[in-house]
């Protein structure tokens, strides 16, 4: 069975011809009224209790996900390290390190932009669990400063059975990069990762905090100092799965920016600025943001650093303003505002952005953050965005990420919840092992390798377990879905779905608690 993840990610800027019309716009909005009313509330405490499934290790007391139970409680062991914890990326149950350490900077950075929002919501602790329980992992991954395990499993032997965590017979071997073997992109998102968490954990945990940011430091010097791509060293089971497609430049200025961020050391903001044009952080105008591709996030942030008077009378301010060109190509791209068609983020017919087939969500959920993230910058700078054919402003910016946080949860064609568990419609047979198999707490009998698939499967019937919060895959570019456990491509659903989507609506909810806001659906031609 084929079931590999996104693995194309592409910086050739390929894109795909806008087909839009005033009359297809005015139909969508009739028949998808911006008014219609969603709970965002409940879709932020849904997506963050989503973490709660993916758990692999010893589950804690307060554990809310009770249909799960301990797996993977031997990880490590054959190497002699304990590799216990971390996160099961999709629906397999192997522990790929790239796309875990992306999901908690997206966790981390929606805390750092919304954590009032979310404590308004009564989820911040929760959202702070999902983090620990990444970085919890992370601390033990990294053994020595030039150390970091990267994978446990691996995606060929794991695809060949349907089994639970609890239940695993696959492959438990663990890999690692070190000086010999280098992993600059999955140290240097690593690193991101831990920074990021820092300053989560500053106020709340301050011991916490100095740990993690003694690990993103020695694991950005490591990064930085031996060079190479994880999947063309030792840990190259990954290249079917979680490829560097965009080489590890992007992680490095990636994870220097948030180093920046959380220790305030000019030497980090220095090696951004002075490796923005060799590692391409300043000339490649990128349309997609993902696990993979760092660009558009970190031209983001190293752009928002023009709001400090000290960043805009520096030496390097060119750089910055360089940063901030292409950070603003990526937001055009999404409004559909550049001028060459080309250049602009493709999208269904009702209004979706669609990348690509495998996975979508996951760049719509990535697009809405930074659109959100970069509103609030426009409106806290009294700025517009300027774009090839005008300039747009703030309002304009959050409104489409709104529309496609809206999609996600029901104003679409097939008028189905794309969050599992929202809703009175969201998919039934959501493409997971520990969802689509009775729980292991109701029945503890073991459940073979490949008895999973004839007997749990190939099944037609909704899965047993609702894996609450999780979004999936998504429709194709004409707005279908296919609620088929087969069909992959469309009903899994990755951690790093859901973490971006956990910001904004975070940001959502509060606006909708400060006032009962409608900011209509906005349509860029």
């Amino acid at each position: 069975m084929e079931e590999k993840r996104q693995h194309n990610s592409s910086l050739s800027q390929h894109k795909f011809p806008q087909q839009w019309c005033t009359s297809l716009l005015i139909s969508f909005l009739a028949i998808v009224p911006s008014s219609q009313a969603f709970d965002y509330g409940k879709a932020l405490s849904q997506s963050l209790l989503y973490f709660e499934s993916q758990r692999s290790g010893r589950l804690p007391y307060n554990q809310r996900v009770t249909w799960r139970h301990h797996s993977g409680l031997t990880d490590g062991l054959e190497q002699g390290v304990d590799l216990v914890g971390g996160y099961y990326d999709a629906g397999d149950n192997v522990k790929f390190g790239l796309p875990m350490a992306f999901t908690i900077t997206m966790l981390s950075w929606g805390v750092i932009e919304y954590g009032d929002e979310i404590a308004g919501a009564g989820e911040y602790s929760h959202a702070l669990e999902a983090i620990k329980w990444g970085t919890d992992y992370f601390i033990k991954a990294h053994t020595r400063p030039n150390v970091l395990w990267a994978e446990v499993g691996d995606g060929d032997t794991d695809h060949y059975c349907w089994q639970r965590p609890e239940d695993m017979t696959t492959s438990r071997q663990a890999y690692k990069v070190d000086e010999n073997n280098p992993g600059s992109d999955i140290a240097g998102e690593t690193a991101a990762a831990m920074a990021s968490a820092s300053i989560v954990f500053r106020k709340t945990n301050p011991h916490y905090s100095h740990l993690l940011l003694q690990h993103a430091q020695q694991l950005f010097e490591f990064g930085d100092k031996f060079r190479g791509k994880y999947d063309e060293s030792s840990v190259k089971v990954v290249k079917g799965y979680y490829p560097s497609v965009s080489g590890f430049k992007d992680e490095l200025l990636w994870a220097a920016l948030w180093l920046y961020k959380a220790t305030n050391k000019e030497d980090y903001l220095r090696y951004a600025l002075e490796m923005a044009d060799e590692f391409g952080g300043i000339t490649w105008a990128i349309t997609e943001f993902s696990w993979d591709v760092k660009f558009a996030g970190l031209q983001i942030i190293a752009s928002m650093l023009l709001m400090e008077e000290r960043h805009r009378t520096m030496k390097h301010k060119d750089v910055l303003e360089q940063y901030r060109s292409k950070a603003e190509y990526y937001i055009c791209a999404c409004l559909n505002k550049n001028s060459n068609v080309t250049d602009n983020v493709e999208r269904t017919p009702r209004g979706l952005l669609y990348t690509r087939q495998w996975n979508n969500m996951q760049y719509v959920s990535n697009a809405a953050f930074l659109l959100s993230v970069y509103s609030d910058h426009l409106r806290a700078s009294n700025q517009r965005l300027r774009c090839d054919v005008g300039e747009v402003g703030p309002e304009e910016v959050f409104a489409f990420a709104k529309s496609q946080v809206d999609y996600i949860l029901g104003a679409n064609p097939m008028a189905m919840s794309y969050l599992v568990g929202y809703g009175s419609r969201y998919p039934q047979r959501m493409h997971h092992r520990g969802g689509s198999i009775e729980s292991y707490r109701e029945n503890k009998g073991f459940i073979g390798c490949t008895q999973g698939y004839d007997d749990w499967f190939q099944r037609d019937d909704p899965n047993p377990n609702v894996v609450v919060g999780a979004l999936v895959g998504g429709p194709d570019k004409m707005d279908q879905f296919s609620d088929d456990r087969k069909n992959f491509m469309q009903t899994e659903a990755c951690t790093y779905n859901t973490a971006s989507l956990v910001g904004v609506l975070a940001k959502m909810h509060g606006l909708k608690e400060d006032r009962d806001f409608d900011i209509p659906l906005v349509a860029s031609s």
